[in-house]
């Protein structure tokens, strides 16, 4: 019989292999016999059946093979506990490096420039891997955000709404405007490879609306379409539509859009203080608002429909999104799971 190279063999099948060996050499077959019956080499027949009479039945079990785990690594664990409290704690840019984000090869350079050690990309990658990090879509966040005042909207300022709240049996609601207009496609399309869809354009006019909505972590949208410019008077008309149909008292979270802080909306919030009262998120934060979560829905259904070409069909499209959100509350809800805003569930 031809003779099999352990060495291609599974842990497994060699466990086997070495019982099989035994068990022949129990029944009184010679060693060159055995190993011309089960195909294996005279010197492993040997040494199997040397370590058996020497230390019994459990060196039948062969070792793990190769490097034990965590021997040949450059990084030491104190280096590489280092090196992960850097990524975790500092983008590239506020380590002087040029790089927008934590790729294998910006890691590559900061371990270069910590520890002193050069390692390959490929390297770099297998210790991210090991330390648990992914690569993962980023988050956009404006870069004039201060990180103080989110981290103070965090752990102070909401905190203190919503204890207001509770206390005064107040409803908090979040707001905000966006602009629905009948050019704009979204989605994917499938297609042959190699083979892009092509999305027509719509011929004519390009229509406009906007439209100002809250929602809040109960399940209630709130909204009005606006059909011009908005401005004091409309987000003033949307405040008393707003008050009227809450049963108590509305706290409201907005962005801090010029038109939030205009002399006639401050006029008006301070006549009616017991109605409503207006809060607003840190600037250039929109990530915060669960608000915004309806709008990529809203211009997500209307960018996948067929282009609408007028601003009667746009509307009513809208309308139509929106009522058909009123009567889902727990798709309102789920917009506060959300884990950039799921500290307002």
């Amino acid at each position: 019989m031809e003779t099999v190279d352990g060495r291609g063999l599974s842990r497994e099948a060699l466990h086997e292999r070495h019982r099989l060996i035994v068990r022949a050499f129990k029944r009184g077959l010679s060693k060159a016999e055995i190993s011309r019956q089960l195909g294996v080499s005279y010197p492993a027949v040997c040494n199997t059946i040397w370590r058996y009479e020497r230390e019994g039945s459990t060196t039948l079990a062969p070792k793990q093979r190769g490097r034990r785990d965590g021997t040949g690594r450059r990084l030491s664990d104190e280096q590489s506990a280092r090196i992960r409290r850097l990524i975790c704690e500092n983008r590239p840019e506020q380590m002087k490096m040029n790089f927008a984000l934590w790729s294998r090869a910006a890691v590559m350079e900061l371990i270069e420039r910590e520890c002193g050690i050069v390692l390959s990309v490929r390297a770099v990658g297998d210790y991210l891997a090991r330390w648990g990090f992914t690569p993962q879509k980023p988050i956009k966040r404006a870069y004039e955000q201060s990180a103080p005042a989110v981290k103070a909207w965090m752990e102070e300022t909401y905190p203190a709404i919503a204890k207001r709240a509770k206390a005064e049996d107040a409803e908090i609601h979040w707001g905000d405007e966006t602009a629905v207009v009948n050019t704009d496609v979204r989605g994917r399309g499938y297609a042959p490879k190699g083979q892009t869809p092509v999305a027509m354009a719509v011929g004519g006019t390009r229509e406009k609306l906007s439209m100002i909505s809250t929602v809040n972590n109960q399940g209630k949208a709130r909204w009005m379409i606006i059909d011009g410019a908005f401005n004091s008077d409309r987000l003033i008309e949307f405040f008393e539509a707003l008050i009227k149909d809450a049963p108590r008292k509305v706290f409201l979270i907005l962005d801090n859009l010029g038109v939030h802080h205009s002399k006639p909306v401050k006029a008006w919030l301070a006549e009616h203080v017991e109605q409503m009262e207006v809060f607003y998120l840190p600037s250039y934060s929109p990530e915060l608002n669960p608000d915004e979560r309806l709008n990529a829905g809203l211009k997500h259904a209307l960018g996948s429909r067929v282009a609408l070409r007028t601003k009667a069909k746009l509307k009513q499209a809208t309308e139509n999104h929106m009522k058909d959100l009123e009567q889902r509350p727990d798709a309102v809800r789920a917009y506060f799971q959300d884990p950039r805003v799921k500290y307002a569930a």
